[in-house]
């Protein structure tokens, strides 16, 4: 696939996915937090777009020799994308999202078609470098992520445990392995992607072609919510709120969701008791990017 495609599927994808209303719990068309709005989630899924671009380049480049795939580096680009971001916006609006897409982008340039695109993302993990993996603990500390890498012996934000990664030759893909039980994002960047491409894709493009795109959005990340218990939520105010948080979401689903009367009233209504209860999906939202992503690069393939 063509970079330059790429990355304009990954700015849309993330600004299709901020824009999705009532997106509940998250900042959306209609509401902003108290440090950060909508419009700070608007200009960090544009200006991520050239880092897109490289990695689709990068991807396109090495993509015949599994011995070349490290010269991707993943880390890097992530750690740059976060860097851009921080230029323009206060606060960490898109650090899940960018760990998400790039790896995504990257297999998007080493795709021919569409089919090859998950096994290609885990071409691009398994091919990462301990150079990769102090990155990525570097990302995670620009963008003051609170809570990621705090159970892991390998902490994020200590100096020793970078030392350690190169000493002991560990890679980006064998620390996130070692948080994968605990952290969505771990997981799906470990195990090619199954939340993106087995839920959150096929069920996008359905709803979009029937429905449009911000009944497809809402639904989409319903229906992730429902399925895997959120964990930001998770990490902040542990595991039981965040399976009730999870509980609530498929009730709205058995009601229809965004497709009826009865669902859109009841989520208007879980949207107001998140926010009152500063219960956040974010993870639930940066996976509803990725598959946004990943359906739009097989519609507009």
């Amino acid at each position: 696939m063509d970079p330059s495609f790429i990355a304009k599927i990954a700015q849309i994808a993330s600004v299709l996915e901020v824009s999705g209303h009532p997106k509940p719990g998250n900042v959306h068309r209609t509401q902003d937090f108290e440090d950060m709005a909508f419009e700070d989630f608007l200009i960090s899924g544009i200006v991520i777009g050239d880092i897109m671009k490289k990695a689709a380049k990068k991807g396109l480049k090495y993509k015949h020799k599994e011995e070349t795939l490290h010269n991707i580096k993943l880390g890097k680009l992530i750690r740059k994308a976060v860097l851009e971001t921080d230029k323009w916006v206060t606060n960490n609006t898109n650090l899940g999202i960018i760990m998400l897409l790039t790896p995504l982008s990257a297999a998007a340039g080493m795709s021919d078609v569409f089919s090859e695109l998950r096994w290609n993302v885990g071409r691009v993990m398994d091919a990462t470098t301990p150079e990769d993996a102090v990155h990525l603990y570097d990302a995670i500390n620009i963008a003051d992520a609170g809570g990621m890498g705090e159970r892991d012996e390998l902490d994020v934000e200590s100096q020793e445990a970078r030392e350690e990664l190169l000493e002991n030759d560990i890679n980006m893909f064998q620390v996130l392995e070692m948080s994968s039980q605990w952290d969505m994002l771990s997981h799906e960047l470990t195990n090619r992607m199954p939340v993106t491409f087995k839920t959150g894709f096929p069920l996008f493009k359905e709803l979009k072609a029937r429905h449009g795109t911000n009944k497809a959005t809402v639904q989409t990340f319903l229906t992730v919510l429902s399925t895997y218990p959120d964990t930001l939520i998770s990490r902040k105010y542990g595991k039981d709120e965040a399976a009730q948080v999870s509980e609530s979401a498929k009730a709205i689903l058995d009601a229809g969701g965004m497709l009826t009367d009865e669902g859109y009233s009841m989520l208007e209504e879980f949207d107001r008791e998140l926010i009152a209860k500063n219960l956040n999906p974010g993870t639930t939202a940066d996976l509803t990017a990725s598959s946004i992503m990943a359906a739009l690069l097989d519609e507009f393939k």
